[in-house]
């Protein structure tokens, strides 16, 4: 994903820079990203990492360490901020060099381990019978930010499998029955990347998610496209080697329509707040758009 948001220049041009000015002025005097409430937080510290290295900017790394080192008990951490202190790590380690102490890798990889569901899948919580679409596609992330091989993976196919819907998309969870644009995608992603042959009809669910004025929406029943079920739906169709060049401009038009001078990506149009994910995706959705 983010060698694909590292071509979002190509389309920003000196705008780029402003993107680098909107998520380093997001940075936390803890060496963190801020939430929508102006608090240090491990999740968004991933966008802003992950923006700033998409608009090729240097990357805060010592003082993201120094913040990261706080979190010296993983066990205390929920999944999705337990993946993300992975993420974090593994994007300073990439980007600058500073490696997560190996003490530190091994209890994050054994505690994402922990969350490991008994179909084989991944799962928000402990001790589950069915894996998560989110959750494995977070898990697979961090182990491979940690350099951990997924254990075996044909187990995780098989859980992703069980999510499958009939109208050919994926659901989230084992509860949900209808399909949504970010599972689906999440799953045809996680799918490509483990090797596994991923059904045309995916494809075709995705495109016809694409709204008549521009991005994709998250779902049949929601009406509205978001900038992340777009950035998802473009990243995924790339993966089933799709031709979006039919909604390429519309695309365009929406992800435009949700940009502002100040650097940033508001995620939908009734959005009134900007911060460092949907930055991100924006980003994201432009790198795909200028292929």
């Amino acid at each position: 994903m983010l060698q694909v948001a590292r071509l979002a220049p190509n389309l920003l041009g000196d705008s780029a820079r402003l993107v680098e000015t909107f998520l380093n002025a997001h940075q936390t005097s803890e060496g963190a990203f801020q939430d929508r409430e102006g608090k240090s937080d491990l999740y968004y510290s991933v966008f802003g990492l992950d923006g700033l290295l998409a608009v090729q900017a240097a990357v805060p790394a010592d003082a993201v360490s120094r913040y990261l080192l706080q979190f010296t008990d993983p066990a205390a951490l929920d999944f999705i901020h337990l993946c993300c202190l992975a993420r974090c790590w593994g994007t300073i380690a990439h980007s600058a060099k500073v490696r997560c102490p190996e003490l530190v890798r091994e209890r994050l990889a054994s505690q994402i381990a922990a969350y490991r569901s008994q179909d084989g899948g991944f799962n928000l919580f402990k001790g589950q019978d069915f894996g998560a679409v989110y959750a494995a596609f977070l898990a697979v992330g961090a182990l491979q930010d940690l350099g951990v091989s997924i254990p075996d993976p044909l187990q995780l196919v098989q859980s992703l499998k069980r999510l499958e819907t009939p109208d050919g998309g994926w659901s989230n969870d084992i509860h949900t029955k209808t399909a949504g644009t970010n599972p689906t995608a999440a799953a045809a992603v996680l799918l490509t990347n483990l090797g596994m042959p991923v059904n045309s009809a995916v494809g075709d669910w995705l495109l016809q998610r694409a709204h008549k004025l521009g991005g994709f929406n998250a779902s049949a029943e929601i009406p509205v496209p978001d900038l992340l079920s777009t950035a998802t739906a473009l990243h995924a169709l790339a993966c089933l080697e799709r031709d979006i060049a039919p909604v390429r401009e519309q695309c365009l038009d929406f992800v435009d329509s949700l940009w502002t001078n100040e650097g940033g990506f508001y995620g939908h149009w009734n959005d009134d707040q900007l911060d460092c994910e949907y930055t991100y995706y924006g980003l994201l959705a432009l790198g795909h758009l200028s292929i």
